[in-house]
């Protein structure tokens, strides 16, 4: 069936070309691993003014009209292939000449331009595929105007089945329906398809029309059926269940490969060789060269449900050990103040770098022993397993995909591939913290062990390539 299987993956980011996140590498990753079996994986995203500048020379392919309600705008279609996969781009200058890729005024605008483009592409680029893989609020539109309106104005149409993933139920595109009609070019009487708590909702649309909805780790599948976790759309997800299936994320393990990281300061293959790229990223971070000293570390966005307050409300308690601490991220001004002052502080012990470092985080992951992330709500989370590809130990709280990939560390069996924590707990965090230090401190021949057993683990997109493949056959048989 692969060989025959085309899939085209709608989005709003992908790697390398443009990302804010878990998103992009998805996007950039799961097609390249569906092509090295025999898919025909696409991708299409928007032609922000950023990939522009980047990528200067992609190839033009066609241009034509599109009609958003009383609009008329210019499309134009790019492409170019990477890693063996064909990425078209949407081209508006309008909608896409913009320094960020969210956040505008007109963001519902623009997506519901996108999102009819993307139809509106497929015969002039001569490609219907079998699937239509959409990604979140940006693109939710595509299934609905699939199913409302091009298939029943188009036979080409017809046949395409959608899946929709949702990577974080937080962002659903929720506006007021005074721009139903006007903004989203949709009839008053689908208005009972987007609407949900007296919105619109494009994620609710999305669910409502898509053939199958997955999300982004098994747990989180579950977890998104509860209140507690679903952001105010449990009610929809329960109703829609039967759709509902959860596949974990992989990582890019070329990309992140020990071995061959050209951003680290030193390649390697086992655990010992991480000792040069330890004492490396103490001389440049300006802490004290200590190789018996643990470094704990966070890469993550500086914001509350990343469990940040957990850790600004026992870290002074957890310095008073023997450790160090390394924070990289942006994001809410009050948490960047607080790693700041917590540097000034303890300049021997801390160290805040307050930007967006890619080359850094790897240095960060190649040299650190220990990797936080006490995360509130995580649906899979990238970061334990590329920390784990370096043989760096995570320590987790047991949500969503934390919990589906990261098991506790039993020291007298080996079982387990880190240290984790069940309840949001400021305490709980701080005792595993110490379990983990306490195991690198006073078991070394264990903690090499885990290290080690870390790096095995295959976390490539393979394995969940296989998921998806077997969920698309499924989708295509029950519809034959």
């Amino acid at each position: 069936m692969a060989n025959d299987l085309k899939i085209l993956y709608v989005a709003s980011e992908a790697l390398p070309f443009a990302s804010t996140g878990g998103l992009a590498d998805v996007i950039g990753s799961l097609p390249a691993a569906l092509k090295k079996q025999g898919v025909d994986a696409r991708v299409v995203i928007p032609f922000y003014s950023t990939v522009k500048a980047k990528y200067p020379n992609m190839d033009f392919v066609c241009d034509f009209t599109v009609k958003l309600s009383w609009r008329k705008q210019y499309c134009g279609i790019f492409s170019t292939v990477y890693n063996g996969v064909t990425f078209y781009f949407i081209d508006n200058e309008y909608y896409f000449n913009r320094p960020t890729l969210y956040g505008n005024y007109d963001d519902a605008e623009r997506y519901a331009f996108f999102s009819k483009a993307v139809l509106d592409m497929l015969p002039r680029i001569d490609f219907f595929p079998d699937i239509i893989h959409t990604n979140d609020w940006q693109s939710a539109l595509v299934g609905i105007y699939l199913k409302q309106i091009y298939r029943k104005e188009d036979y080409n149409y017809r046949p395409i089945r959608v899946i929709h993933s949702i990577h974080n139920i937080e962002y659903q595109g929720v506006y007021g329906h005074n721009i139903l009609s006007d903004v989203f070019d949709l009839t008053p009487d689908l208005a009972s398809i987007v609407d949900y708590n007296g919105a619109v909702n494009l994620t609710k649309g999305a669910i409502v029309c898509c053939d199958r909805l997955t999300t982004v780790s098994p747990t989180y599948a579950k977890e998104i059926c509860t209140p507690k976790y679903s952001a105010g759309l449990y009610h929809i997800i329960n109703q829609y269940a039967f759709k509902t299936t959860g596949i974990i994320n992989g990582i890019d393990v070329d990309y992140y490969n020990p071995i061959k990281d050209n951003d680290l300061y030193a390649k390697f293959r086992a655990p010992s060789g991480k000792l040069k790229n330890k004492i490396a990223l103490q001389k440049e971070l300006g802490l004290p060269e200590a190789p018996n000293v643990p470094i704990v570390a966070m890469i993550t966005r500086l914001t509350s449900h990343k469990g940040l307050d957990l850790v600004t409300t026992v870290i002074d308690e957890f310095l008073t050990e023997n450790v160090q601490f390394v924070i990289l991220g942006t994001g809410d001004p009050g948490f960047e103040n607080f790693f700041r002052r917590l540097e000034e502080n303890n300049p021997s012990k801390v160290k805040a770098i307050i930007q967006y470092d890619k080359a850094l985080s790897k240095k960060i992951y190649g040299g650190a022993d220990i990797f936080l992330m006490p995360s509130k709500s995580e649906p899979c989370g990238l970061a334990q397993m590329i920390a784990s590809r370096y043989g760096t130990v995570p320590v987790v709280r047991e949500t969503g995909g934390l919990y589906d990939t990261i098991k506790y560390y039993d020291d007298e069996t080996g079982d387990g591939n880190g240290f984790t924590f069940k309840e949001y707990n400021a305490q709980d965090m701080l005792f595993t913290l110490r379990k983990a230090v306490s195991l690198y401190t006073d078991e070394k021949d264990k903690w090499k062990a885990l290290c080690q057993k870390c790096m095995k683990i295959d976390f490539s997109w393979n394995v969940s390539a296989e998921a998806y493949l077997a969920l698309y056959a499924e989708v295509l048989d029950l519809n034959k």
